[in-house]
């Protein structure tokens, strides 16, 4: 169950990392008020209302585009970050990193000392 729940998450994640990193347009094209069609990959169709120079007739037929970029830095400096910030992460680290030291060996000089039988309950 681990193993399967481990899977899900870093495709989960790397779904995300693509998500996060692509870019797109979308595409649409208006005749007067009404949305006519709306593309991301490709160009929008058109009415078809349009004559042959390019010129839009009366009704006012227009192309809008919307274009999202994606992220394109994905590492961050450490000099990017102001002071507090710095301070903070270094302490952190500090910090955590005293949490995994291992406490030095005790010596116990009677590990193999064998207490004697009890011979009558003393209380």
């Amino acid at each position: 169950m681990k193993a399967f729940l481990l899977k899900i998450s870093s495709l989960v994640l790397a779904f995300l990392m693509f998500l996060s990193t692509m870019s797109f347009t979308v595409n649409k094209h208006f005749c007067g008020d009404f949305l006519v069609d709306q593309s991301v990959f490709f160009e929008a169709d058109t009415c078809g209302m349009e004559h042959d120079s390019g010129v839009a007739d009366e009704k006012g037929c227009s192309d809008d585009s919307i274009a999202i970029d994606g992220q394109k830095d994905l590492k961050i400096s450490f000099y990017d970050l102001n002071f507090d910030q710095q301070v903070f992460l270094v302490s952190f680290a500090y910090s955590f990193n005293g949490l995994f030291e291992e406490l030095p060996a005790k010596d116990i000089p009677f590990v193999k000392y064998i207490p004697p039988l009890i011979v009558q309950e003393i209380h």
